[in-house]
């Protein structure tokens, strides 16, 4: 019975020390997520084009509703009888332009939710490559952490392979 619980024991403490081996030897690190977007060309490179699109859109939303605010003034100087008749036009063209506003709208949004998507799984795939070269078990995303040191940030490294070497 003394000899069972010796070895038992003896194997308890031998799997524990295997076990505390084997997390010893995990590679822990972190990116700084909002940095590595910020400092990442292609992002830079889509904020432009967005910015762009959106201007276009601003310029052209800004023309419409001059239209229908001289429209609307235009219908003020009329009598009854023409303003009432010309009300269904001034329906038409408000609705013709929320439509148009609405659509513009969800094509900007939509392209900002694919440039993102695109621009995250190219750091999913360079947090990925860099990690198994270096032999990194696990890379956590710095907003969920609760204290960190920076000899686990990652962040300068990933952003130099997703700028290809350039800063």
């Amino acid at each position: 019975m003394k000899k069972t619980a010796v070895v038992l024991g003896a194997t308890i403490i031998g799997l524990v020390l295997l076990a505390g081996s084997a997390f010893a030897a995990d590679k822990f690190a972190y990116i700084d997520l909002s940095r590595t977007f910020s400092e990442y060309n292609k992002t830079k490179g889509y904020d432009k084009t967005l910015t762009d699109k959106e201007k276009v859109y601003t310029d052209e939303r800004d023309k419409k509703v001059a239209e229908l605010k001289a429209f609307q003034d235009k219908l003020s100087l009329l009598n009854d009888k023409e303003r009432e008749a010309k009300g269904a036009e001034l329906q038409a063209k408000v609705k013709e332009f929320q439509d148009y506003d609405r659509a513009k709208q969800g094509d900007l949004r939509k392209e900002q939710d694919e440039k993102m998507k695109e621009l995250l799984k190219d750091i999913e795939e360079a947090v990925k490559k860099y990690s198994e070269k270096e032999g990194y078990t696990l890379v956590f995303n710095d907003r969920v952490l609760v204290y960190q040191t920076k000899s686990m940030d990652i962040t300068d490294q990933i952003i130099a392979i997703l700028n290809g070497g350039k800063k």
